[in-house]
């Protein structure tokens, strides 16, 4: 095997290796951010429902854990993120991009966690004999949600990102 040769496969070696650790932070980022922002989120549904139960907020916590999961598996965050941000013109690891990539994951995960939460809840509600429109309830918490989805979203990604990063990378 000739020189040229040689170098031509330690490139790809090397690029398969990044394309690896890349894939496993993804991963990683996607579990951490979804059982972030899924504790996050019941928390606040059961808090402000104004009947708080551990049970309530377990099975609501355990049940958006499950959606944000197989969220952040299929839906490749990172390269819809960067999508965006070459379709706006975004400079990459800018602040108009970090906001961008934070309101795009923002919409993929809090609307299903949301819309999840409030429909057990509704049911188990239901379930007790109570009468409440869910529409109203859902949109109420919606937008409190996407409020504090995107500032966890935000804050934690650069965080986690860092944490998750190796040391020379």
């Amino acid at each position: 095997m000739s020189e040229e040769e040689m170098q031509a496969l330690a490139q790809a070696q090397e690029a398969a290796r990044k394309a690896m650790m890349i894939k496993k932070i993804g991963r990683r980022m996607s579990i951490l951010m979804g059982i972030t922002l899924s504790f996050c989120l019941s928390l606040l549904g059961n808090l402000t429902s104004g009947h708080f139960t551990l049970s309530g907020f377990l099975i609501s916590f355990a049940a958006s854990t499950l959606i944000s999961l197989i969220i952040g598996f299929l839906v490749p965050i990172k390269k819809v993120g960067d999508g965006i941000c070459n379709a706006l013109h975004l400079k990459p690891r800018s602040l108009p991009a970090h906001c961008a990539e934070s309101f795009l994951s923002d919409l993929i995960y809090t609307p299903v966690i949301t819309l999840a939460m409030v429909a057990l809840a509704w049911k188990m509600a239901a379930a007790h004999g109570a009468q409440m429109p869910f529409l109203p309830v859902f949109l109420h918490s919606l937008l409190l949600s996407m409020i504090v989805g995107y500032v966890l979203i935000f804050i934690l990604m650069p965080v986690y990102l860092r944490l998750l990063m190796p040391r020379n990378a």
